[in-house]
C-alpha cells in the first residue's frame, strides 16, 4: 500500500471514529436529562406549536355556519366509548339517550362543536385542572373521547346526505382536536427566542452528513476503491 493510500485511510479511519465518538455524545442524556434527538425533538415541537393553532379561525368557521339542529344516531364499537363520549354531548347542551353501544343526539350542531373548541383549547394551552374538573377524566381522555363522537358524527351526516356539515365536523376534529391531542404538555417556544439553536443543529446535521460520506470516501481510496467515469 503506498504512503498516499496509507494516509487517506488513516483519515478515513480517524473521521470514522470521531463520527461515531460524537454519535454515542450525542445519544447521551447530557442535555437537560435528554439525549440529543430528544432534545431537538421537543425544541422542534415546541417552535412547532405555535404555527398549528388553528383553533380561533375554526371558531370563525363554525360561527360563520350558524345553528344547525340534528338528530344523531351514532355507533361505536363498544358499551364504554359510548360511555365515555355521551358526557361530552350533554356538556354541549344536547339531549343524548344511550343504548349499549349507540347514542341518539339532539341538538345544535354550533353547539357541540363549540364545546369541543372550548375543550381542545384549554388542552392546548395545558389547562388540565380545568378538563379534569369538568369531566373527572384526563385531558387526553377528554380529546378521544371528541375524537371519536366527531368521528361518528361525521359517519351519521353523511348517511344524511349533510356533507357541508360533515366536511365542517371533519375539520373541527383534525385542526382542534388532533392538533390539541398532539401538542398537549408541550411549551411554545418562538423561533426568535431559539434561532442559535435552531441555526446550529441545521448546520450540524449537514456537516455531519458529509463527515460520515468523506470518513467512508477515504477508507475506499484508502482501500485501492476509486470510482472512474467510463
Amino acid at each position: 500500500m503506498s504512503r498516499r493510500k496509507k494516509a487517506k485511510l488513516g483519515i478515513g479511519i480517524a473521521l470514522l471514529v470521531s463520527f461515531f465518538v460524537v454519535l454515542v455524545v450525542f445519544f447521551m442524556p447530557i442535555f437537560g436529562g435528554q439525549n440529543g434527538l430528544d432534545s431537538l425533538d421537543n425544541l422542534y415541537n415546541s417552535i412547532s406549536k405555535g404555527s398549528a393553532y388553528y383553533i380561533p379561525k375554526v371558531k370563525h368557521l363554525v360561527e360563520d355556519r350558524g345553528s344547525t339542529v340534528v338528530t344523531l344516531n351514532l355507533t361505536f364499537t363498544d358499551t364504554d366509548t359510548a360511555e365515555a363520549v355521551a358526557p361530552l354531548f350533554e356538556t354541549a347542551g344536547t339531549k343524548v339517550a344511550a343504548d349499549g353501544t349507540a347514542l341518539k343526539v339532539e341538538g345544535d350542531l354550533e353547539g357541540i362543536f363549540s364545546a369541543c373548541l372550548a375543550d381542545a383549547d384549554a388542552a392546548y394551552h395545558n389547562r388540565d385542572d380545568e378538563l379534569e374538573a369538568r369531566y373527572g377524566t384526563s385531558p387526553r381522555a377528554v380529546l378521544f373521547g371528541w375524537w371519536t363522537g366527531l368521528n361518528a358524527i361525521e359517519r351519521d351526516l353523511k348517511r344524511q346526505k349533510l356533507f357541508a356539515a360533515a366536511d365542517l365536523t371533519h375539520t373541527v376534529q383534525a385542526k382542534t382536536v388532533e392538533c390539541a391531542y398532539n401538542y398537549h404538555g408541550i411549551e411554545p417556544q418562538s423561533i426568535k427566542e431559539r434561532w442559535d439553536i435552531v441555526l446550529f443543529s441545521l448546520i450540524f446535521y449537514v456537516v455531519y452528513t458529509v463527515w460520515y460520506g468523506y470518513a467512508i470516501m477515504f477508507i475506499f481510496e484508502g482501500l485501492g476503491f476509486e470510482l472512474t467515469a467510463h
